[in-house]
């Protein structure tokens, strides 16, 4: 039976962390972290994603405002509204929260956050930094994936690691940091995607399985070889009379199944999701760090 990989324990631990980390920068400058979210629109995911983040830098004790925009803002009015806290010594992380309307450039907006601020780490700086290897603000989930497997000190070395899916929130990112030459990387990577005649040609080959396809339940027990770490990082909602709300959330991963055969598995829910908060703090305590040069 494989060792559930407890993210809601690892998440935890890093934001006691981080909670001595702030007020010692506290005592230090007189100042502490301060992370900017702007919410165009009321989609409920997005809402929920968003509360949780407030809750979270508030327990920090970090500084933190909500920017609450009608969908109608203009393009131009949200480009505004970052060039403001780009200008703000008081904020050191901006977050837009995504997606975004329709009519608004998902593009323009990211590459509009001063990328001394980008803790969501989806600016072109810092992902080409991800790439060339340097230090950066790395995407959270990718991020908390990368984390999870250091906290539990998974053997990444030389291992195949093939990632399901190829994003630019986690697919693409994840795929590169895993094979930079450091602690928790330093892997052979395999992306496969939906290209692929048969998916599972790859992932039976995997030591180190990553899905990120966003379809419930797709990985299965004879798609993984026997011993295999398993992140799963979808969360898709399916029908459940029997919940209390109607449906539950499930991973990309036929977790019941799977767990048989794997060394590790991140559960769903419980796993990779709520790594991603706790890594956006750790970012934006990065940022003010930076900031301030300490």
């Amino acid at each position: 039976m494989a060792v559930i990989i407890d993210g809601k324990k690892i998440s935890q631990e890093i934001r006691s962390e981080l909670k001595i980390e702030i007020e010692e920068l506290k005592n230090k400058t007189g100042s502490v972290p301060g992370l900017a979210t702007i919410l165009v629109g009321d989609n409920p995911a997005s809402q929920s994603y968003v509360a949780s983040k407030l809750k979270y830098s508030e327990e920090l004790g970090m500084k933190s405002v909500l920017e609450k925009k009608d969908i109608s803002i203009s393009e131009s009015e949200l480009l505004d509204l970052i060039y403001k806290y780009n200008e703000d010594p008081a904020f050191h992380g901006i977050l837009v929260q995504l997606p975004l309307p329709k009519h608004i450039s998902e593009d323009k907006v990211i590459e509009a956050i001063n990328p001394a601020k980008d803790v969501d780490g989806f600016h072109p700086v810092s992902l080409g930094n991800l790439v060339i290897g340097k230090d950066t603000f790395y995407p959270c989930t990718p991020y908390g994936i990368q984390e999870l497997i250091l906290r539990y000190k998974i053997e990444t070395k030389g291992k195949h690691t093939v990632v399901a899916g190829r994003s630019n929130i986690v697919g693409k990112p994840i795929a590169n940091m895993m094979f930079q030459k450091k602690e928790g990387a330093n892997s052979i990577v395999t992306v496969c995607h939906s290209a692929a005649k048969d998916l599972s040609e790859y992932t039976r080959t995997a030591d180190i399985l990553i899905a990120a396809i966003g379809s419930p339940k797709f990985i299965k027990e004879d798609m993984v070889k026997e011993g295999v770490v398993v992140i799963d990082v979808g969360i898709n909602r399916i029908d459940d009379p029997s919940a209390k709300k109607g449906y539950r959330n499930v991973g990309d991963v036929d977790f019941e199944n799977v767990e048989k055969k794997a060394s590790y598995i991140t559960p769903v829910p419980g796993g990779v999701g709520l790594m991603t908060v706790a890594m956006l703090m750790k970012n934006s305590v990065k940022a003010f760090k930076r900031i301030n040069n300490i």
